[in-house]
């Protein structure tokens, strides 16, 4: 039986997509303070945040499928294959979102000012952004990566703390739902305990972010805002917060078996 199948691919690309979107919701921020109007940024940062957790339950049911259809006599081998697949896909997602940044930085900042023109109506702004016209004018956004956009952007600029903890928090959100599925195979006659506690791990991880990380950087944001901070500081910070993202993916890699068995042995004890 193949490893790589279209649904393997499908699965991938929807990966690869979510964490693109979770990448580029740091320009949002960016984008905020570039314009001066971090509250409007802000809505719009929720609205990408809502969406990518909500696409990443959606996956679930997909991940899951492919454990009923791997081959019964090499299942644990042949599902790791699968995983390590998609947890790649997260890594290249999170680079794809880095490499966009400069492009949706401009076409953020567009659509914050719209936001306001529109009253806060996010529906309002969706609806115009997707119509040929405005389309037609984002193209002239596009920005090409450039080396010059990072330049001078290093470790001392964000807390070491900070770093590493955004990596582990996002190694752990990564492998949340794959490392529960196989951990399913691990204990069989836990097998419901153990794929529900995908939800639990997420969950955790989910508040993690909001309470240690995110209140940083908006409070770098709001500085910038209110004259204390600069954006040049902002914007190293948040390019830190990508790096370390990635990172975190790629570590990801290390922790998805380990984090399985854990999951195996907590649903042992919780019974």
């Amino acid at each position: 039986m193949e490893i790589i199948t279209g649904k393997l691919l499908m699965i991938a690309f929807f990966i690869l997509i979510i964490h693109s979107i979770e990448t580029l919701a740091y320009a949002v921020r960016l984008a905020g303070a570039r314009v001066r109007l971090l509250a409007s940024a802000l809505a719009l940062f929720n609205v990408m945040v809502m969406v990518s957790r909500l696409a990443n339950m959606m996956q679930q049911p997909f991940t899951g499928s492919l454990a009923d259809t791997a081959p019964k006599e090499e299942a644990l081998p042949f599902l790791e294959e699968q995983y390590r697949i998609i947890i790649g896909a997260a890594s290249a997602g999170t680079i794809l979102g880095m490499l966009l940044l400069p492009t949706f930085m401009a076409i953020f900042s567009r659509a914050i000012l719209h936001l306001v023109e529109e009253k806060g109506s996010i529906p309002a702004v969706l609806r115009k952004g997707l119509t040929i016209g405005y389309i037609k004018k984002g193209i002239k956004y596009v920005r090409k990566p450039s080396i010059s956009y990072i330049k001078g952007i290093g470790m001392r600029d964000i807390p070491v703390k900070l770093f590493i903890t955004n990596a582990v928090i996002t190694a752990i959100y990564t492998i949340g739902v794959l490392s529960a599925i196989y951990a399913s195979l691990l204990v069989p006659e836990h097998q419901k305990t153990a794929i529900m506690a995908s939800g639990l791990i997420n969950g955790v991880a989910t508040i993690l972010l909001i309470l240690f990380i995110d209140p940083k950087i908006s409070i770098l944001a709001d500085d910038v805002v209110n004259g204390r901070g600069s954006y040049v500081a902002l914007k190293k910070a948040s390019v830190n917060m990508m790096v370390s993202r990635l990172l975190g993916t790629l570590f990801a890699q290390v922790l998805f078996v380990p984090g399985a068995y854990y999951v195996a042995w907590f649903s042992g004890i919780i019974l």
